[in-house]
């Protein structure tokens, strides 16, 4: 059998306009796939660890952590969508061969992205003896909520630069270091936990100080790697201007702040899901924090294929090569689809066995397996949406994918969950979040292979 040529080599290939076959398509995708898929697998599971660490303290410690849980989420997506502002810029930059440009983006965006994450650390930090009282959270798990949150945010410049710097050299093509790294922040994580949960004995409040600590260390390397030992994008020994420019920060703003719009509503309608879950009770928030992390094994492999698609089509957009992006796109998303419908069926079999490592209350692994296993019939349809969504990223195309999935999200899973919650409870909101999920699948896929989104593109910088 015919060898098929290394990713390297095959990514030279969409900036020089040569042909690829339909295996190497589909090799290039998967092998940028795996190392991603392996880097957000690994995340699950650390965040997996960390949720069963606490969860073995009790109920009420899970409950705490699950209460601002939404919240941090909100707070990591403003920052994702900054630093992808400037790395999609980066990748047509490269697609076109233009690696000056690209480094350019790359100066800008480490002041533009150090700004934004002093911005949004000084708002975590104010809001946080507030927030659990604003989310309905009980007397007996707002103090350890507020701890949590406040220490998460005090990381916020680690995990912006930790990202920025994945995302610069993922759209370099670079799949490798940043997944390695990842899964070496997720071994610290798990180390430091155990030190500052257990042996020190600082229970939640351990919990974060050892993310923070083991987010510190991997922005450091991260960044190493990237502005020292980087082919395309170190910056050592070429010297160039961080004033940040009109033109490139605007370009940005046109691809981040969808994004981040898109974030921030769509952390406000996961807060809005806790407003509903939080009258429920201790069990139920605790199931809902823990079922969400036991989820995350299903759709984290969605994630680190639409990483793969967005470099892929980021790159595509750049060399200015229309038919073989909208391949990518296409062969991107049914790969996601693929993947993610046999970990729907894996977390529908095992749902009481990943319950039961998350906590030991058997009325929490009841209702959490319950819940997890209408959530499995949703992940095809969660898969496309994931997947296009990356593609439309890499594309630089992200007003109307956010408008999408925000009037999902609002319109569909928070009018039916606050209908079925009264009725149903948390498996009510867990059915809603499933038919919303399989409802945002279908109109992305309808996007996708209509093409209109790729005919209208006009990459000028």
């Amino acid at each position: 059998m015919k060898k098929v040529k290394n990713s390297e080599l095959l990514l030279s290939y969409i900036r020089e306009g040569k042909t690829m076959t339909q295996r190497e398509k589909l090799w290039l995708i998967v092998s940028l796939s795996i190392p991603s898929i392996l880097a957000q697998i690994s995340a699950t599971v650390m965040f997996f660890i960390d949720a069963s660490m606490v969860g073995h303290l009790g109920a009420k410690a899970s409950a705490a952590i699950g209460l601002v849980e939404s919240t941090g989420w909100l707070m990591g997506g403003l920052a994702s969508a900054a630093n992808m502002g400037f790395s999609v810029q980066v990748a047509h930059f490269i697609g076109a061969n233009d690696f000056d440009a690209a480094r350019r983006v790359l100066r800008q965006s480490l002041v533009c992205s150090t700004i934004w994450a002093l911005i949004t650390t000084t708002i975590s930090l104010a809001i946080s003896p507030f927030l659990p009282y604003w989310l309905g959270g009980s007397e007996e798990i707002v103090h350890d909520a507020s701890v949590y949150f406040a220490i998460f945010g005090a990381c916020g410049i680690f995990f912006q630069m930790e990202g920025l710097a994945g995302s610069m050299l993922k759209c370099s093509g670079n799949m490798k270091i940043p997944s390695i790294l990842n899964i070496g922040m997720c071994v610290m994580d798990v180390c430091f936990n155990y030190l500052f949960i257990y042996i020190l004995e600082l229970g939640v409040m351990g919990a974060a100080i050892g993310t923070g600590l083991a987010m510190l260390i991997t922005a450091g390397l991260m960044l190493y790697f990237l502005l020292v030992k980087s082919k395309m994008l170190s910056l050592v020994s070429r010297p160039g201007s961080f004033k940040p420019k009109s033109d490139t920060v605007s370009t940005a703003f046109k691809i981040g702040a969808p994004m981040g719009l898109q974030h921030m509503l769509m952390g406000g309608a996961y807060i809005v899901s806790i407003l509903i879950v939080a009258p429920l009770g201790t069990i139920a928030i605790a199931a809902h924090s823990l079922a969400i992390t036991v989820e995350s094994l299903c759709y984290m492999p969605g994630y680190g294929i639409a990483e793969a698609a967005t470099t892929l089509v980021g790159q595509g957009i750049g060399a200015g090569q229309k038919l073989l992006t909208r391949s990518f796109a296409r062969m991107s998303v049914g790969l996601g689809i693929a993947v993610m419908t046999l970990m729907g069926i894996l977390m529908w079999v095992f749902a009481p066995e990943l319950m039961g490592i998350m906590s030991p209350v058997e009325e929490v692994i009841a209702l959490g397996t319950e819940v997890l296993r209408i959530e499995a019939w949703a992940e095809p349809m969660f898969a496309a949406a994931i997947v296009a969504n990356g593609v439309f990223i890499g594309a630089g195309d992200t007003m109307i994918p956010a408008i999408m999935s925000l009037c999902s999200m609002w319109f569909v899973r928070l009018t039916l969950a606050a209908s079925l919650a009264p009725m149903f409870g948390l498996k009510g909101v867990w059915t809603a979040m499933a038919i919303e999920l399989t409802l945002r699948g279908s109109i992305f896929l309808t996007r996708l292979f209509k093409g209109g989104w790729v005919e209208k593109l006009k990459v000028k910088y």
